[in-house]
């Protein structure tokens, strides 16, 4: 953007001449008042366009001062308050040496987070910038005005072609394959699994389960293999379970969790009309549901009846589990050496591969989004932090500072990939995700899945084709009054 300010500030300085020759007698005719944008796209993405800033300009954009441009001198990013928050506000330091515009990143709790959001923009406040959001609000947030649209600006910045296509889809995009964006990849991440290498590397442990499974003892990389290591391992006399993984229904942590098995058996949420029906109960989906609930009760620890990451990373760091289901961004915590005795012997490996060979895991992380309700400046400012952050120097800032880049440079980078042991499996990762609906009814979709399946998987009811239909009905109907679905 440095061309266009230039441009303006010529602009300004004929101006200044030409109000010198008006006191001289000569004649300057006074512009009307440049009408202010609509608050949609065009208002966001029509300064995007670099070419058009060598182009000659209109009267009324002449008639702005170059002042005016130049005025925006503070941004201010809301997130949740957590690591990735405090790479970011770090990170951030370097654009006011660049850009001599300082970057607030304002940190709310988790659980307060979406209420604070949802509260701004039903006031269409004006005090954040931007924010790093869920992918499940960009569905409700587009729809309702409360983000720009970045289809062009990603586009003419060629930053779609900067992150994997999945991250891309899933972070950004909205409806789902339409290719209109309106975020960027920020912080990506994933399911994974981590494991216990002095479990899996020992001679002993190593010759009893070829002996048992006929097959090496390694980090399993089918759903097959991921069931018989839990179980070789789940050895209650010893204190010891085969895996730990999500049972939370506080939340989405049980949907998560079952959809990493959900989308491996090659089932899906719907048919891609919207109808869960014959989807979401279908026969992949019922056996990808009954696997579930048999690695929960052959193999987890006990009193994991209601597990998140926190829990998950407790059995691993208290011995308990030798493998651990866990969002890629809460494995830092197990490499640390003052917290967990197993830092530096642990390995990670990808959601294994299903049935049939379909390989996908859960999608966490977020995507960065520019609020509607500022002014040009603030969102042409915006933009022009989001063009910085998404190059590949920045992102490999980002990745060093322990952020979790969706930029396919960083995750090809051998460097990236031998910084942490856990690089290399979410580098593989970040192409294989897959998300739930991100549209504006996802609230409501989700706890329709979850409450019966958690009566299934954790209360031992009925069968998992009993739950999976009642899902599949009472989403049907939710999506019918939605207007999704005839």
């Amino acid at each position: 953007m440095l061309g266009k300010r230039i441009l303006l500030v010529l602009v300004a300085i004929l101006m200044m001449a030409l109000v010198a020759c008006d006191a001289l007698g000569g004649q300057v005719q006074q512009a009307a008042p440049e009408e202010a944008a609509p608050a949609e796209e065009e208002a966001a993405e029509e300064p995007m366009e670099e070419e058009a800033a060598e182009e000659p300009m209109e009267e009324e954009a002449m008639e702005e001062p170059a002042e005016e441009m130049a005025s925006v001198e503070e941004l201010t990013i809301l997130w949740a308050q957590w690591d990735p928050a405090d790479y970011l506000a770090e990170l951030v330091k370097d654009y006011e040496d660049v850009a001599g515009i300082k970057v607030n990143v304002v940190q709310e709790p988790w659980g307060s987070f979406g209420t604070l959001f949802n509260s701004e923009m039903a006031a269409q406040g004006t005090n954040y910038d931007m924010v790093v959001g869920d992918s499940q609000w960009i569905g409700t947030s587009s729809s309702q005005g409360h983000y720009v649209e970045m289809t062009d600006f990603l586009d003419d910045n060629n930053l779609t072609d900067t992150v994997t296509e999945a991250t891309l889809t899933y972070y950004g995009e909205y409806p789902t394959g339409s290719g209109t964006y309106w975020a960027y990849p920020t912080e990506g991440d994933a399911n994974g699994w981590v494991y216990r290498k002095d479990l899996f590397e020992d001679p002993d442990e190593m010759a009893a389960f070829e002996a048992e499974y006929g097959y090496p003892l390694a980090p399993p990389e089918t759903t097959d293999q991921l069931m018989d290591v839990a179980k070789f391992f789940t050895r209650p006399d010893e204190g010891l379970y085969g895996s730990a993984i999500y049972t939370q229904v506080d939340y989405d942590a049980l949907v998560m969790g079952a959809q990493n098995m959900l989308f491996s058996f090659g089932a899906d949420w719907h048919d891609g009309n919207f109808n869960p029906e014959g989807s979401v109960n279908s026969p992949e989906a019922v056996a990808s549901l009954e696997y579930y609930k048999e690695l929960y009760e052959c193999c987890q620890p006990p009193g994991m009846s209601n597990a998140f990451f926190a829990e998950v990373n407790d059995a691993m760091i208290g011995g308990q589990a030798a493998m651990g289901m866990n969002y890629f961004a809460f494995f830092p915590a197990l490499e640390n050496p003052e917290l967990s005795p197993y830092a530096g012997n642990l390995g990670y490996f990808v959601n294994p591969a299903g049935p049939g060979g379909d390989q996908f895991a859960s999608l966490g992380g977020q995507g960065i989004s520019v609020i509607n309700f500022i002014d040009d400046d603030r969102k042409q400012a915006s933009f022009d932090f989001i063009k910085w952050f998404g190059s590949d120097e920045v992102q490999k800032k980002w990745g060093d500072l322990g952020g979790y880049s969706a930029n396919k440079a960083v995750l090809g980078d051998p460097a990236f990939l031998e910084q942490t042991p856990y690089n290399a499996a979410f580098a593989e990762t970040m192409n294989m995700v897959k998300d739930f609906y991100n549209i504006p009814i996802f609230n409501e979709l989700l706890f329709a899945y979850r409450d019966p399946v958690a009566k299934y998987v954790i209360g031992g009811e009925g069968t998992a084709q009993e739950a999976l239909d009642a899902a599949a009905e009472a989403q049907a109907e939710l999506l019918r009054e939605a207007g999704f679905l005839e």
